[in-house]
């Protein structure tokens, strides 16, 4: 059995003439890990998912999805999905919605109202599940559509915007559900604008852009070359520094509570790891050199996604509706 999920390779799609949504795209999510789809808008993103999930008709496409080929019902029976602008009408209940989902998916009737309730009750809807959607508002939407991707004991979840319209409470509450979900042995795959959110749950990540992948790793990873060691001293540099590293002269006050009271630098080393920035240290301390802070940086994933889709080296410098 395969260790991806999701083994997708040259995806292609045209609408029209003119708009190539999807330009040879390729991704694998392994399986048991969540996966995050990066992008701005018009990046391609849920025309992918789409595609995965036979949505959409895709030009040109090779892989599999559960180990079987896309469209399989088989591998179908088996996704749960959450799309971005989901809508059931307005006078069913929640568990109405989530039992509906579930005999969709071929799940028996008495396991459906047993799953229908627990599910509501895990997402934070259990004292709504029996009132009418139109009282609820978008993000109790959200958390009953959620529930209503999980009903029928998905192997893989792919979820969309799950958190679109969430309050910053909802959102840590559903970003811990997609934890406990990976915990049992599920694979997600998630699209979403929150970058914050990804970085905090996501094993991977993929970049889009115009339609293409133009990355895809670990964040660790794709952050390597922007990893740094920063020193920060007391004084000026010293002089064996020139050359070594970058200084950053930091007038005083600008250290608060670092017990700084004159002039201080900051010394940037690019490729240093902890084991070589010991003898950088140990060369501080017999000068009796002040070391006032000492720290690993790298890019943030928003530093990363937006280096992604401003390099002008990738040829894919985002401007909203350039794809088309």
């Amino acid at each position: 059995m395969s260790e991806f999920a999701v083994d997708l390779a040259d995806v292609r799609k045209t609408y029209g003439r003119k708009v190539r949504a999807l330009q040879g795209v390729s991704i694998q999510v392994r399986s048991g890990e969540i996966f995050g789809l990066l992008g701005p808008n018009g990046a391609g993103k849920s025309t992918l998912v789409k595609v995965m999930m036979t949505i959409v008709r895709p030009d040109c496409l090779r892989g599999t999805v559960l180990n079987r080929a896309i469209g399989d019902p088989v591998a179908l029976e088996r996704i749960g999905y959450l799309p971005e602008h989901h809508r059931f009408p307005t006078y069913l209940t929640g568990r109405q919605v989530v039992e509906f989902s579930a005999a969709m998916s071929n799940v028996d009737r008495r396991t459906r109202k047993q799953r229908a309730g627990e599910l509501l009750d895990r997402v934070g809807m259990g004292d709504w599940k029996d009132r009418p959607l139109g009282s609820y508002s978008k993000g109790m939407r959200q958390r009953t559509g959620l529930a209503a991707a999980l009903v029928n004991d998905p192997q893989l979840v792919v979820l969309d915007e799950p958190t679109d319209g969430v309050d910053p409470v909802g959102r840590r509450e559903i970003r811990d559900l997609l934890i406990g979900i990976r915990d049992e042995g599920r694979t997600v795959l998630l699209n979403s604008h929150l970058l914050s959110e990804i970085e905090s749950v996501c094993a991977r990540v993929a970049i889009m852009v115009q339609g293409r992948l133009v990355s895809q790793g670990t964040i660790d990873e794709l952050t390597a070359s922007s990893r740094r060691y920063e020193i920060v001293v007391e004084g000026s540099p010293p002089a064996w520094c020139d050359g070594a590293a970058t200084v950053q002269p930091i007038p005083p006050g600008q250290l608060l509570g670092a017990g700084v009271t004159g002039s201080a630098s900051r010394l940037i080393f690019l490729g240093l790891d902890a084991i070589g920035a010991q003898p950088i240290l140990d060369r501080l301390r017999a000068e009796n050199r002040t070391i006032v802070a000492v720290q690993t940086v790298r890019e943030s994933l928003e530093d990363l996604f937006m280096r992604a889709v401003t390099d002008p080296n990738t040829g894919l410098i985002y401007r909203p509706g350039a794809e088309r």
